[in-house]
């Protein structure tokens, strides 16, 4: 009983001192691994997400020399050079549509805006929501007030 007395609290530190090293460097070991997996994928014509919340393509990068800056493509033409740790993760594309999925999806569109046009088929399915005029909420209004009197008396 005396030693737990004595050294108990410095045992206890001790034990927090070890916790402490071993997950920062669990931590520090997951940090690097990830960044090297980004710095893998990060190539030219990958998609990128920067810290700004920009998505760009990569023109150019350089994972050996973080200095130097990437050239990121905004849009057709609109380059912009940031910090090469500015892109922040590499987007994976999903659900993308292939060219025959997207001009079927067109003809579709284009078939059902004609079909709304003509009448022939209701836009919204069920009943449309009504939209008051002010009219209409100048008399809900007073209807609100003559029964919150009611109630008052």
């Amino acid at each position: 009983m005396d030693f737990f007395a004595q050294y108990g609290l410095l045992i206890l530190l001790a034990v927090l001192l070890v916790f402490m090293f071993w997950s920062s460097r669990r931590r520090t070991q997951r940090m690097k691994a990830e960044q090297e997996e980004k710095a893998r994928q990060t190539v030219p014509g990958a998609e990128v997400l920067l810290q700004g919340g920009l998505y760009g393509t990569v023109v150019s990068y350089d994972s050996e020399n973080l200095d130097q800056p990437a050239i990121i493509e905004l849009a057709p033409g609109v380059q912009i050079k940031v910090h090469s740790q500015a892109i922040l993760r590499v987007v994976t594309p999903s659900d993308t549509l292939s060219e025959d999925e997207y001009l079927t999806a067109e003809e579709h569109q284009a078939e059902y805006a004609a079909d709304v046009a003509s009448g022939a088929t209701d836009p919204i399915q069920g009943s449309a929501p009504h939209i008051e005029t002010p009219e209409e909420t100048a008399e809900r209004l007073k209807a609100d007030d003559k029964r919150q009197d009611k109630t008052e008396d």
